[in-house]
Parts: C-alpha cells; sequence; structure tokens
C-alpha cells in the first residue's frame, strides 16, 4: 500500500489526472481516474504495477524540482553568501620611534678601533642622506664656502663660477676631507716620534729582564683593585722594577722606621743582647698616647727587646733601645738620618725611631732600599719573620705574636718583613718575598685604608711573583 496526503499529495493526484484523462477511454485500467482517486490503491492486480512505477517517479520529479527551485530562489536572495568576501591583508603594527640610549662610558671596544671608526663613518653617512632640507641645503653650502675660502681664493679670482646648490652628501664629503687629512697628519707624527724613541726605549731595556704576565692576573682590572695607595716591587738579582704605582709619593711611614732603628742600634756600640733595660717613663708615647702591655720597671733583655719591636711593633721596646744608644735620642735620630742619605734615600726623614710621628716620612721606591740594606743584618732577618715568642718582663710573661699576618700564618715566605700604622700614613707592609724560596723580591705598600687591605694587597702580589718569576 502506498499513501499520499497533503498539498504536494493532492497537486500531484490533479496532474496524474490530467494526463490521463485523454487516454482514459481506450484502456480500461485508465477509467478509474475519471472519478475522485481513491486514498489508497491496491496493488493485487500485477497489471497495475507498470502504471504504479511510472506514478512514483513522477511524484519523486515532481517533489525535486520545487526544492531546487526554492534553493535557487534563496541563493539569488542571498548572494552574499554564495561567495565568501575575501578578507583584506592584515596590517603590520607600526613600531613607536624610540630615542637612541646613550652608550655607556666603559665600552668594550675602544674609542679609536678602526670597527668603532667605520661604523661613526656609516651613521654619519645615512644620516647625511636622509636629510633634504633646502634651508638646511643652502645654509651648510655658505658654511662650506666660508671654511674653505683661504683655499679657494684663487680660484673665484680666476673665473666666476656659476652659482650651484650644493647637495648634502658633497657637503659632508667636503666637512670631512680636511679632518680625515689632518687626523691621518697627526698620526703620521705621532708615529714618526714614537719611531725616535722606540730605539732609545729598546737599547735600555734588557733581552732577559723578567717581568709580571698578564696570564698570571697581573692586568690593568688586577692594579686597579690594589687598595694601597703607592706600591713599589722590584726584581733584588736584577734591580728590575716589576711594577710602580705612585712610587715616589713622600708619605708617613709609622713603625716601618723601626727597621732603621734596628740597624741603628745594632750598627752601635751597645751592650749584650742578654743584657737587662729597663723600661722608664721617657719611654711612654707622649705623642700618640698608645697602650703597651709593656708597663714601666718592666726588665727585658735587649735581644728581646729588640725581637718583639720588628715582630710584633712594640712601641716601648723601640723607645727603650732609642733610648740606651750613646747620646740619647737626639744623637739616634741624628744616626738614622745619616744613614738613610748613606743608603740614597733622599726623600727620607727621621725624628723618632718608634714611627709614631706623622714627620718620619719616605717613598715606597726609598724603603726597598731600606729593606735591602736590613737584609744585611742577621739577627734582623731572624726577628722580623718569626711567628711568636713569650718573653719575660721581670713582673711576668708576655705572649706576643707577628703583626704581619701574611707573615704568622705561612701565607707568603719573606726574609725581612715590616708592617705599621698611624692614622696619617694608613697601614703600611714592606716585605723581602723570597720566591719559589730562592728569588728574592723586594715588595713595599704605603696607604691602604684597612688592615685586610694591605693583606689582600700582599696576597696578591706575591701570586703575580710565584706565577711569573721561575
Amino acid at each position: 500500500m502506498l499513501a499520499l496526503s497533503g498539498a504536494r499529495s493532492a497537486s500531484l493526484l490533479t496532474d496524474v489526472r490530467r494526463a490521463f484523462a485523454a487516454g482514459a477511454r481506450h484502456h480500461r485500467y485508465f477509467a478509474t481516474f475519471a472519478t475522485p482517486f481513491p486514498p489508497m490503491i491496491p496493488l493485487s492486480r500485477p497489471r497495475l504495477l507498470p502504471g504504479l512505477f511510472a506514478l512514483i517517479v513522477a511524484g519523486f520529479t515532481l517533489g525535486a524540482a520545487p526544492a531546487a527551485a526554492h534553493a535557487s530562489v534563496h541563493a539569488a536572495a542571498q548572494p552574499s553568501a554564495a561567495k565568501p568576501r575575501p578578507h583584506a591583508p592584515l596590517k603590520k603594527p607600526r613600531k613607536k620611534k624610540t630615542a637612541r640610549k646613550a652608550r655607556p662610558v666603559h665600552r668594550s671596544t675602544p674609542a679609536d678601533a678602526p670597527s668603532a671608526r667605520a661604523g661613526t663613518a656609516k651613521r654619519r653617512g645615512k644620516r647625511a642622506r636622509v636629510r633634504h632640507d633646502p634651508a638646511h641645503t643652502h645654509a651648510t653650502k655658505h658654511e662650506t664656502h666660508a671654511a674653505h675660502k683661504p683655499h679657494t681664493a684663487h680660484a673665484a679670482h680666476a673665473a666666476p663660477a656659476p652659482r650651484t646648490t650644493h647637495a648634502a652628501p658633497v657637503t659632508s664629503i667636503r666637512h670631512t676631507a680636511p679632518t680625515t687629512h689632518t687626523a691621518h697628519a697627526a698620526n703620521t707624527s705621532q708615529t714618526a716620534r714614537t719611531a725616535h724613541r722606540a730605539p732609545a726605549a729598546q737599547a735600555h731595556a734588557q733581552p732577559n729582564a723578567p717581568r709580571l704576565l698578564a696570564r698570571c692576573g697581573f692586568t690593568s682590572a688586577s692594579r686597579r683593585q690594589l687598595f694601597s695607595h703607592a706600591v713599589y716591587v722590584v726584581d733584588e738579582n736584577t734591580h728590575t722594577p716589576l711594577y710602580a704605582r705612585n712610587a715616589d709619593a713622600v708619605a708617613p711611614i709609622a713603625s716601618v722606621s723601626k727597621l732603621m732603628t734596628a740597624m741603628v742600634w745594632l750598627d752601635s756600640a751597645h751592650a749584650p743582647l742578654a743584657r737587662r733595660l729597663a723600661v722608664t717613663r721617657a719611654d711612654l708615647d707622649t705623642l700618640k698616647f698608645t697602650h703597651s702591655r709593656l708597663g714601666v720597671g718592666s726588665r727585658v733583655t735587649r735581644a728581646n727587646m729588640l725581637h718583639i719591636a720588628l715582630m710584633s711593633s712594640e712601641n716601648r721596646a723601640a723607645a727603650a733601645l732609642s733610648r740606651d744608644y750613646p747620646g740619647g735620642r737626639p744623637a739616634f735620630v741624628a744616626a738614622m738620618n745619616a744613614k738613610a742619605r748613606r743608603l740614597g734615600m733622599t726623600h727620607t726623614r727621621f725624628v723618632n725611631g718608634t714611627g709614631l710621628s706623622p714627620h718620619n716620612v719616605s717613598t715606597a721606591r726609598e724603603l726597598a732600599s731600606l729593606v735591602r740594606a736590613a737584609n744585611g743584618y742577621p739577627l734582623i732577618r731572624r726577628y722580623s719573620v718569626d711567628h711568636q715568642d713569650r718573653v719575660s718582663t721581670g713582673l711576668g710573661q708576655l705572649q706576643y705574636v707577628n703583626s704581619n699576618r701574611l707573615v704568622r700564618y705561612g701565607q707568603v715566605r719573606a726574609s725581612v718583613q715590616k708592617t705599621g700604622f698611624i692614622n696619617e700614613s694608613g697601614h703600611n707592609m714592606v716585605m723581602r718575598v723570597m720566591v719559589h724560596g730562592r728569588r728574592p723580591v723586594i715588595v713595599t705598600m704605603l696607604g691602604s685604608a684597612t688592615p685586610e687591605g694591605s693583606r689582600l694587597d700582599g696576597v696578591r702580589i706575591a701570586h703575580w711573583l710565584n706565577c711569573s718569576l721561575r
């Protein structure tokens, strides 16, 4: 059974009736279509199958046609939906122009390097090509003619040139050409002067002279990290200065003066070293009012007095030794200055044997001569680098240690050393360092703000020496 209903079914049946009305009288099977079509068509007779198939095909055809027409009408009504509108290409956002950051003062590339000059020339060329201001060009033209007027005066008198406007690149070239020529001439003259000085410098330089190496840390950055104001390092065997900074600046030397005190006392006709020397009120410090564990009335052997004066920088021990000199302290100070003159220390002055006066002055270079001379005294070599000692004072025993921590803790191997400090001088240190235990190098350092800074300078310089020298 096949059921057809609704408005579409009625329209279909009407068309079928009209199609077969004309042939109904010729065939008995179509006579039924003259009357209203029944709602249900029996399919029991086989002869009705061809007509039924024709009806089905006609129904599908008539049903598909209105659907296609409806789709075409809908497409005509909405043309934008049939063809999608192409999208416009996205525009890239414009970057904001930011001001060029100023270059740092400390650049990795020197200012006079070729790459830096080439980069600067390229940037100037680009800026010159970008500018197209007629007013600027006109002004530049007049400046250019004014700048080159002395050179082109004869050409102007010879033939009047037509009035033309100079382009920006031409103007920039005319400006830079004289500057380049002047710089080249200056460099040429400087090179010539250096070439004349080079043979003289090479004549004084020794072919196998020792020097400190950059691979061992001896660089400009490392040298700037030294805390001492004045530094002088000299190889004793060859008398070659390895490093000098403010080496000729005159400054207070504080207790480094005790090296001269020890030499002058040992040079005198002193009493036996085992004989005791008493500490009196004349040995008290009335200049700086420094404290000392060596009280008035203590009786210490002269050997121990010299020992603790050099090792621990005991001021009352040095004062007692200067008082024990034949002729008293004035004669002792005169002998100190006389010995300094004999050693060639022309900028060195002494006013007492303790170094507490800021008028005891010298230079880092002249103190190297003092250390070299002090190394010739066996007692100074022994006492100055001793780590510690226990001293009997007659009132008890006192323990003393070396004031130089580099020597006390074995960080530096030295044969002579002395430290010193007053407020006017800062922290000072002099040493005769034995590089690899056999090569003597004298190191003098003056004017460190802290004792730790002086110690670190000694460690740094000792590393330079041990790495650079063999």
